[in-house]
């Protein structure tokens, strides 16, 4: 009895990680301390940079466990999601949204005790934002769901800016910009792969309602876009050659790759190139930003 007891208990526990969608929450991380590094102009305290990790994670896991608890029923004609703990029973609608609604409010009170309130008040606004206007607003009734909803995950390098600063500026709104573009261009080469799942469950993601031609144009703009972002990011921050080479070298790689997508047919294998490349190029872009800068500075 205590052996099942036991075994109950570290699947709850083990739910209620995966509600939080971990390796999301480590992407939307790794924008954060980069950002840091270029508001400070050098590197911040590491203080501040842990306390900003917690309240981050803790806001986008609260928002990622809203999101599985409105999804549930998608999830489940998913091949892609059909093991997520509220599609086997491991947890209850209800336990998650207390669980989510505990982390959102242990979000704001460290952003606004140990960081600031601005920080605090745009954590939040991400989170109800990926919560209303993504996951009950657009995903299932509009094709530009995730051009719209992406916004969201933008939102952590405004958190990693106003977190050294109390205030915004013209970088971050770039780089918040940076990562609205990157967004369609990622998850649609995603969505190519899962275009069966979505079908299945009457979600709108573009390739299911548009012609692969279409997305296809659409994911080499976007990827065009995106460079020209991540070269204006270089000007309005005032950074070195270490960026821009990196973002030159890295941004050609994303192009050909989004070119060989549209090439290829809209392939599972060329899809997942670019989808993989695409999270590779966010850490590559990010980190050369911080690397830039300490060179510079120390």
């Amino acid at each position: 009895m205590a052996g099942a007891a036991g075994t109950a208990a570290l699947q709850k526990v083990r739910g209620f990680v995966a509600l939080t969608k971990p390796r999301i929450i480590e992407l939307l991380l790794v924008t954060t301390v980069p950002t840091m590094f270029v508001a400070r102009r050098g590197i911040p305290s590491g203080w501040l940079i842990l306390v900003t990790l917690i309240g981050g994670a803790l806001s986008a896991g609260g928002a990622n466990a809203t999101n599985m608890v409105i999804d549930r029923d998608i999830d489940a004609v998913m091949k892609r999601t059909s093991k997520r703990p509220l599609v086997t029973g491991v947890l209850e609608p209800a336990e998650a949204i207390v669980f989510a609604v505990a982390l959102e409010v242990a979000a704001f009170l460290v952003f606004a005790l140990f960081v600031n309130v601005l920080s605090a008040v745009l954590a939040l606004a991400a989170a109800l934002f990926y919560v209303f206007v993504y996951s009950l607003g657009l995903k299932r009734r509009s094709k530009q769901n995730i051009v719209i909803g992406g916004a969201a995950g933008a939102v952590p390098v405004l958190v990693g800016w106003t977190a050294v600063t109390d205030h915004l500026a013209w970088p971050p709104l770039v780089l918040f910009a940076l990562i609205v573009v990157w967004t369609p261009s990622h998850f649609w080469a995603l969505a190519v792969k899962y275009k069966d799942d979505y079908e299945r469950a009457e979600v709108p993601m573009l390739p299911v309602v548009e012609s692969f031609s279409r997305v296809a144009r659409q994911i080499v703009w976007y990827s065009v876009a995106l460079v020209a972002v991540s070269f204006l990011f270089a000007v309005v921050a005032h950074l070195g050659w270490i960026y821009w080479a990196t973002a030159a070298v890295a941004g050609a790689v994303y192009l050909v790759d989004a070119f060989r997508l549209k090439a290829a047919g809209g392939t599972q294998k060329a899809a997942m190139r670019l989808f993989g490349y695409s999270i590779t190029y966010v850490t590559v872009i990010f980190a050369a930003m911080a690397l830039d800068i300490v060179v510079r500075y120390h």
